[in-house]
C-alpha cells in the first residue's frame, strides 16, 4: 500500500519535472554581479532547468538542516534517557549478580530440581 501511494505521488512529479526540463532547455545567463549588468565579473551560462533544479535542491538542503537543528532537543533527551536506561540495566545486573549466590543456598528447592525429581 505504501509503495502504491509513493508511486502515485512520485510518477506525476517526475512527469512534471521532465516536461519542465524539456520546455526550459534554452541556455540563460545567471549574473552574480549586480553592479555591472553589461559585463558581469561572475556569470554562469546553463540551461534554465539546471538553475531551477539547483534552487529546489538548495531549498531541500536548507529545509533538512533546519529540521535537523529543530529536533536537537529531542535527540539530546533521547541520549540522556539512553544513558539513564543503561545505568539502571547495569544496576539491575549488579544486584542480580550479588543476590544470585545468596539464593543458591536457600531452604526451598529450585523449580528445576523439583521437576527432575518427579
Amino acid at each position: 500500500m505504501r509503495r502504491l501511494i509513493k508511486n502515485l505521488v512520485l510518477i506525476p512529479i517526475a512527469i512534471v519535472l521532465i516536461a519542465l526540463a524539456v520546455a526550459n532547455r534554452d541556455p540563460v545567463t545567471l549574473s552574480l554581479d549586480p553592479f555591472s549588468p553589461a559585463d558581469p565579473a561572475v556569470s554562469l551560462n546553463a540551461p534554465l532547468f539546471w538553475f531551477l533544479f539547483a534552487a529546489v535542491a538548495f531549498g531541500v538542503l536548507i529545509g533538512g538542516i533546519a529540521s535537523w537543528a529543530g529536533q536537537g532537543k529531542w535527540r539530546k533527551e533521547a541520549r540522556v534517557k539512553r544513558r539513564e536506561a543503561n545505568r539502571w540495566h547495569d544496576e539491575a545486573d549488579r544486584l542480580k549478580a550479588v543476590h544470585e549466590p545468596a539464593n543458591k543456598g536457600s531452604a526451598l528447592p529450585s523449580p528445576a530440581s523439583s521437576r527432575n525429581a518427579a
